[in-house]
C-alpha cells in the first residue's frame, strides 16, 4: 500500500537551460528559487525589490523595470527618521533620504537591464491580501511596520487581480512573443490573515494564474503549492513556525521544479555543480597533505573540462576558490 500522494507534474512549454537569463519576482518561495538557480550556475536577478507578496505589486514592480522608472524625493515616505518606499523591501529604508533614493534607483536600473535581457521570468504570488493606503488608496508592496491606522486592509478580487495582469502582459507579449513566464503559487501559508482568509487567499491566486496560463500560451505553472500541501502533506516538512516549508521540503520541489523546467542535460550539469560545491565546503585535516592537494587540482580540471563543454557557465566563483586555496599552498612551501 502506498502511504503517499505522489503528485504527476503537468507538461511545460518550454525548457530552461544556463544559456536562459532568468529573473526571479515575488515571495518569499521565489526567493528560495532564484537561490537555487544561481547556485546551480544560472544567470539569475533574484527580487531585487525584495520580497513582493501581492500580484499588483509584482506588476507594478515590472512596469518600473520596463519603464526604468526614475525615482525621486516624491516616491520616498519619512516616518519618525526613517525614509523609504512602498514599492521596495524595508531592507532599502535607512536615515539618509539621499542614499535610500540611491539605493532604489541603483536596484531599478539593475533590474530594468536584467528584464530587459530576460529571457524567462519567474513569478510568485504569495497572497490576495493588501494592505492600501488610506490616504490615497495606493496597494504598497510592503508596510514598513507603520502604524495599521495609515492602512485599509482587504482582499483583491480574481477580476481586480486580471484586469492588471493581463493588460500588462498583453503589452509585453505584444513585443516581446518570445518570453517565457513561469508562475506559481507560494507554499507558504499567510495564518496572520487567519486560516479560511488564507484558503480564500490562495483559491483566489489559483484562479488568477489558471486564466492566465490558458490566456497566453509563453506562461506555464509550475504547482509548489500542491507539492507541499498534498504531495508531501505532513507536518515533518514544515519548519517550526508550521507556516513555511523545511529545507527538507524545498529541496524536494527543487528537485521536481528541475523535472519540470530544466532540460535533461541542464540537471546532468546541476548534478556535477552540486559536486562541486560540495568539494568546496569539504574541511581537511590537514591543508598542506598532498592527497589534498591532488583533491583541488581534481577540481579544477573537473571545472575546466566543464567551462569547455558548456561555455554560457559562469563558473568564476568555484575557479577562484580552487586556485587561492592552490596559491596559498603554494606560497606556505
Amino acid at each position: 500500500m502506498d502511504f503517499k500522494t505522489t503528485l504527476t507534474l503537468p507538461k511545460s512549454s518550454f525548457r530552461l537551460n544556463h544559456s536562459d537569463s532568468i529573473l526571479c519576482l515575488g515571495s518569499c518561495f521565489a526567493e528560495s528559487v532564484g537561490k537555487q538557480l544561481q547556485k546551480s550556475g544560472f544567470d539569475c536577478l533574484n527580487n531585487p525589490f525584495g520580497v513582493l507578496y501581492n500580484p499588483l505589486s509584482v506588476i507594478r514592480a515590472l512596469r518600473a523595470m520596463q519603464e526604468n522608472k526614475s525615482y525621486s524625493k516624491e516616491d520616498i515616505f519619512e516616518y519618525k527618521g526613517l525614509y523609504g518606499s512602498f514599492d521596495f523591501h524595508s531592507s532599502f529604508s535607512g536615515r539618509e533620504a539621499e542614499k535610500v533614493l540611491e539605493g532604489i534607483q541603483t536596484a531599478c536600473s539593475t533590474s530594468s537591464s536584467a528584464f530587459r535581457s530576460s529571457t524567462c521570468l519567474i513569478l510568485s504570488f504569495g497572497t490576495a491580501w493588501v494592505y492600501e493606503l488610506a490616504s490615497n488608496g495606493l496597494v504598497v508592496s510592503n508596510c514598513h511596520k507603520l502604524p495599521a491606522s495609515f492602512f485599509d486592509r482587504r482582499r483583491l478580487s480574481v477580476g481586480e487581480m486580471l484586469e492588471q495582469t493581463v493588460g500588462f502582459f498583453e503589452e509585453l507579449f505584444r513585443t516581446r512573443p518570445k518570453l517565457k513566464v513561469l508562475l506559481t503559487v507560494s507554499p507558504i501559508r499567510h495564518f496572520k490573515d487567519g486560516a479560511h482568509e488564507n484558503t480564500l487567499s490562495k483559491a483566489s491566486l489559483h484562479l488568477l494564474v489558471d486564466e492566465l496560463c490558458s490566456r497566453f500560451e509563453q506562461m506555464v505553472y509550475f504547482p509548489a503549492y500542491e507539492l507541499l500541501m498534498d504531495d508531501l502533506r505532513d507536518y515533518r516538512f514544515y519548519e517550526q513556525d508550521m507556516l513555511h516549508p523545511s529545507a527538507m521540503a524545498f529541496q524536494y520541489i527543487w528537485e521536481r521544479f528541475g523535472e519540470f523546467a530544466f532540460e535533461k542535460y541542464t540537471l546532468e550539469i546541476i548534478r556535477q555543480l552540486e559536486q562541486i560545491h560540495k568539494a568546496m565546503d569539504h574541511k581537511p585535516f590537514r591543508p598542506d597533505d598532498e592527497e589534498y592537494l591532488r583533491f583541488i587540482k581534481k577540481n579544477i580540471a573537473a571545472l575546466h573540462l566543464l567551462g569547455k563543454r558548456f561555455p554560457e557557465l559562469n563558473l568564476e566563483k568555484e575557479r577562484d576558490f580552487f586556485e587561492s586555496v592552490l596559491h596559498s599552498n603554494a606560497s606556505t612551501c
